[in-house]
């Protein structure tokens, strides 16, 4: 038997590799563009920049020392240069995606950083793993801009994994519409009729303001916004503000609310108020051809006939009066029950004096 040389005794006694394999090693040197490895094998391990990270940024030389044990996973035994090229980025995909595997058929709730915003969607990193949520499963409701998620830490589960197709699919929409389902089930549970709760404006149209109550929506309607007339809810209210109101009523899912606290009712003093005799001021809110309605306070119009407005003859009210303007007049009507109140404007004008007969002169 023939004695070996010491190189094939050394040979002999390094490690073999294979493609695919995850192997150890020791950091011996740092460069800009590259890491070099002692991974116990007759050639050093070589690392590129692109290999270690997908920040173009990161510096190489700063983050990784020499004396670092690493591993990675072989791309390739011999490059051609006798040298193995290792990848720590791409041994950190695949063991983020057996993570994703897990969570995949174990519906577990991950959280992780949004790394990138793009046009259809946010990427977020699971050690080292990408994974895409498209814009229709960020949310619940449409998002116009997702910028405001970048950099954020978020949940979602997995609801499709297809690494071969590199298709794998986070979705937040799912967690956020189950929240809300146990959120109104245990909203319904405590509110009642009657009852004062706090929201924030959600959403604000032309009929009225869409109230977040912590698991359901109320409608505040624009005739339930005030006890005086309210003509553009968007000049009232702004999207994030915080209300106090009672529940008018609530059917099945839908939820009334109201501002017009009963107590806070301007009818309930409006007898002692506005009797009959007491002079008032008001202001002209809006007018027919038969008189004008005079907003006495929020609440409270009345109406100012237009044969009542002056002792002069007046053939409509507009040829005399004008929207927005102040008028002192007197109640000579009131009717609580069904909440009609007269005026009038002439009974305080002074009568016009009567012409004094002019006195004949005589001769004497």
């Amino acid at each position: 038997m023939s004695e070996l040389s010491f190189e094939q005794l050394l040979e002999e006694s390094l490690k073999t590799i294979r493609t695919g394999e995850v192997v150890t090693g020791t950091v011996i040197g740092v460069k800009e563009d590259e890491i070099i490895l002692n991974i116990g094998y007759k050639s050093d391990g070589i690392i590129s920049k692109s290999e270690y990270t997908n920040d173009s940024s990161l510096n190489l030389m700063e983050t990784v020392h020499v004396g670092d044990e690493m591993e990675a996973k072989v791309l390739k035994v011999n490059d051609g240069e006798g040298q193995v090229l290792l990848s720590y980025k791409r041994l950190a995909v695949d063991r983020g995606n057996k993570r994703l595997e897990e969570a995949f058929n174990n519906g577990e709730v991950l959280t992780a950083k949004v790394v990138q915003v793009l046009d259809g969607g946010l990427s977020v990193n699971v050690e080292g793993a990408r994974v895409f949520i498209p814009a229709s499963l960020v949310s619940d409701s449409y998002e116009k801009n997702l910028e405001k998620y970048a950099d954020q830490e978020i949940e979602f589960v997995i609801t499709e994994f297809n690494p071969r197709k590199r298709r794998i699919i986070g979705n937040r929409k799912q967690l956020l519409v189950a929240k809300k389902a146990e959120m109104q089930k245990e909203l319904f549970a405590r509110i009642e009729v009657g009852q004062t709760v706090e929201g924030i404006v959600k959403n604000i149209t032309d009929f009225g303001a869409f109230i977040d109550l912590g698991g359901a929506d109320g409608l505040l309607h624009i005739s339930e916004m005030s006890w005086g007339r309210v003509e553009n809810p968007k000049k009232v209210f702004k999207v994030g503000e915080e209300i106090r109101a009672f529940i008018k009523d609530i059917n099945g899912d839908k939820i009334a609310l109201s501002l017009k606290f009963p107590e806070e009712n301007p009818w309930v003093r409006a007898a002692e108020n506005y009797a009959v005799g007491n002079i008032v001021t008001g202001r002209v809110a809006r007018m027919t051809d038969f008189g004008a309605f005079v907003e006495l306070e929020p609440g409270i119009d009345a109406l100012l006939h237009v044969s009542q407005i002056s002792r002069q003859h007046v053939e409509k009210p507009a040829d005399v009066l004008s929207i927005g303007q102040e008028i002192e007049a007197k109640v000579v009507d009131f009717n609580g029950e069904d909440k009609k109140i007269s005026l009038s404007m002439k009974v305080l004008e002074a009568p016009a004096e009567a012409a004094e007969p002019v006195a004949e002169e005589t001769e004497e």
